[in-house]
C-alpha cells in the first residue's frame, strides 16, 4: 500500500503516518501513531500537521493534548482531484504569462547544469527525456531501473514509443536486459547487449538533443547537463561504443538463440515421454 501511495505523491514517511492513522481508527496521539509507523515523534508531528493542511487528516484538543484522525479514504481522492485542477490552472495561467517570461529569459553560451535529489527528482529528469526531437542514446539498465522504480518504467517505455521518440541502448548482459532487448521493436529501440566485464552499471546516462540527462539511483540523485558542444562529444564517444559493442552483441545474440533452441527441444523431449 506504501508504494501505492508514493504514486499518489506522497513521501514514504507520509504513506507510513496515513496508513497507520487509518490503521488505528480513532483520533491518536502523536506518539501512538509514531509508534505504529516507525517514526521519530517530532518527524511524525511535523508530517501530521503537513496532512492535516492537505485535509486528509483532522486534529483535534482534548484536554491540552492534541489528537489525529484519518478521514475516509474519499477524502483522499478529493485531495487529489483538488491538486489535479491546481496544477492544471497554474499550468494554464504559466502558458498565457510564457511570451512575456521568455522576454526576460537570457540565454548564456555557458553550459547550465541542473541537480534533481530524490525519487522525484530522478522521475523528473526521465520526463525530460520525452521532450527530445531526436533518437536518444543510452548506457541503459532495465535492470537498475526495475529494482529502483518499478511502477513507472514499463509505462515509459510505451509513452516514448507513442511519442514517436526512438533510442539506441547499450545494455548490461543480465537476465532482465535481454528480456527488455526482445521488446525492442514494440518500444522503438535498438539495443546491443555487452558482457559484464565490459560495461558493468547501474546509473543511466542518455544524450539527447543539447542535452546529457543522468539517473544515479545508488546517490538518488538526477542531473541534466545542456551544452551542444560538451554533449557533442559524448555523443561521438558513443558511436564507437556502440560500433564496438556489436561483436560482443552478436555472440550474446547466438547464446539467446541456442538457448532458446534447447529449451524448446528439452520441453519436446518431456511432452513425447509423457
Amino acid at each position: 500500500m506504501i508504494e501505492t501511495l508514493l504514486k499518489f505523491g506522497f513521501t514514504k514517511k507520509e504513506a507510513a503516518i496515513y496508513l497507520a492513522s487509518m490503521e488505528l481508527g480513532i483520533a491518536s496521539a502523536v506518539s501512538l501513531i509514531a509508534k505504529k509507523a516507525g517514526i521519530n515523534r517530532t518527524t511524525a508531528y511535523d508530517i501530521l500537521n503537513n496532512l492535516v493542511e492537505k485535509g486528509i487528516i483532522i486534529s483535534r484538543i482534548k484536554e491540552d493534548h492534541v489528537y489525529y484522525e484519518a478521514l475516509p479514504p474519499a477524502k483522499l481522492v478529493a485531495h487529489l482531484q483538488e491538486q489535479s485542477e491546481k496544477f492544471k490552472r497554474m499550468a494554464q495561467e504559466a502558458t498565457i504569462l510564457l511570451p512575456e517570461l521568455e522576454t526576460h529569459y537570457r540565454v548564456s553560451g555557458r553550459p547550465k547544469v541542473y541537480f534533481y535529489e530524490g525519487e522525484e527528482g530522478l522521475l523528473r529528469v526521465y520526463e525530460e527525456t520525452l521532450t527530445s526531437k531526436e533518437e536518444i542514446l543510452a548506457y541503459a539498465s532495465d535492470q537498475a531501473n526495475q529494482e529502483a522504480i518499478p511502477w513507472y518504467f514499463p509505462n515509459y517505455y510505451k509513452r516514448r514509443a507513442a511519442k514517436k521518440i526512438p533510442i539506441r541502448g547499450l545494455f548490461p548482459d543480465s537476465k532482465t536486459n535481454r528480456a527488455r532487448h526482445l521488446l525492442d521493436k514494440e518500444e522503438l529501440r535498438q539495443s546491443r547487449l555487452v558482457p559484464l566485464d565490459k560495461l558493468n552499471f547501474t546509473t543511466e546516462v542518455n544524450f539527447f538533443d543539447n542535452k546529457m540527462m543522468v539517473a544515479d539511483w545508488k546517490e538518488n540523485l538526477g542531473i541534466i547537463i545542456e551544452s551542444a558542444e560538451i554533449v557533442k562529444v559524448f555523443k561521438q564517444a558513443y558511436e564507437l561504443a556502440w560500433e564496438a559493442a556489436e561483436k560482443y552483441h552478436n555472440k550474446i545474440w547466438e547464446e539467446m538463440k541456442k538457448d532458446e533452441t534447447d529449451s524448446k527441444m528439452e520441453k519436446n523431449t518431456d511432452e513425447s515421454r509423457n
